[in-house]
């Protein structure tokens, strides 16, 4: 059993991992399986360095994060993990008009950048599903979103980006990078080419890998606009300028969170293009100071 951290608090491990992020280390669980403290997924409830406290509805959620799909098998290989792709299309299928504008509604956003990033739903947890790929789109993982908003992961898989469907090859002349699904979705119903990081301090090498791969001549770090997200930002921007002739980084006005606020709060493609012109470069330099 995990040991004990604190008056009611649990160490997650391996065998009792985080029903937030599914990860086996960091986080935090209550000894009755009521909540939990992620130090990586947000919620509205900070608590201090340790990560951010989820509410959950009873400790059987414990185990939600693991779904267990059925596990294939290939002639003298043994069994293997799920097939993550085949697993995508098929939640995409499931998606109908009715599920797909709850999440729209419930997001403040358009269907268009929903089903661009391949949204699907899985009726076994009730629960709507976005494929996480690597640098050549191929599907590694699936991130779960819950209607009360919390965010699982489908067993078995690994951290990916979110890349939307359409995504010009290569990017072009600029690519914005978000800090989740539901910022990305925002920024493609502005009009921009994005995609999406797990987290703000996770999928540096995806990103890494896919910008090696697409080549934009310039890149937009869209941080939350919070320690965390402008920590992760810079971080990833300091990678990304081995990569990228141009690498900027941006948020949203004073009162605004992310992304997906901005652009509930009626902002425009236009205001997004002046915080960006308004954004200082990152050039690689001589002694790998930047500009």
């Amino acid at each position: 059993m995990s040991a004990l951290i604190g008056t009611g608090w649990l160490r997650v491990r391996r065998s009792t991992p985080c029903p937030v992020c599914s990860k086996p280390d960091w986080c935090l669980i209550s000894a009755d399986g009521s909540a939990a403290i992620c130090a990586r997924v947000k919620s509205s409830k900070r608590c201090g360095d340790a990560g951010w406290l989820h509410r959950l509805r009873s400790a059987t959620e414990l185990r939600l994060p693991h779904c267990r799909e059925r596990s294939v098998t290939v002639l003298n290989r043994g069994p293997i993990g799920p097939d993550f792709g085949a697993l995508a299309r098929r939640y995409e299928l499931a998606l109908g008009e009715t599920k797909l504008g709850e999440l729209a509604e419930a997001l403040g956003l358009s269907t268009d950048g929903l089903k661009r990033l391949r949204v699907g739903w899985v009726e076994q947890h009730r629960a709507w599903s976005f494929p996480m790929c690597d640098a050549s789109s191929n599907v590694l993982g699936i991130r779960l979103r819950l209607p009360d908003g919390r965010k699982l992961a489908v067993r078995g898989g690994h951290e990916g980006l979110f890349v939307p469907s359409g995504l010009p090859l290569p990017a072009g002349d600029r690519l914005l990078i978000a800090e989740g699904p539901s910022d990305c979705a925002a920024l493609l119903d502005l009009g921009f080419s994005a995609i999406g990081r797990p987290s703000c301090s996770g999928g540096t090498r995806c990103v890494r890998e896919f910008v090696q791969t697409r080549r934009p001549t310039r890149v937009v770090i869209a941080a939350d606009s919070d320690d965390p997200g402008r920590q992760g930002a810079a971080r990833l921007a300091s990678v990304l300028v081995l990569y990228a002739p141009v690498v900027q980084v941006i948020e949203p006005p004073k009162g605004i969170k992310d992304m997906r606020a901005w652009r509930q709060a009626r902002a425009t493609h236009d205001d997004i293009e002046r915080a960006i012109q308004g954004a200082p470069e990152w050039r690689l330099q001589i002694g790998g100071k930047r500009s």
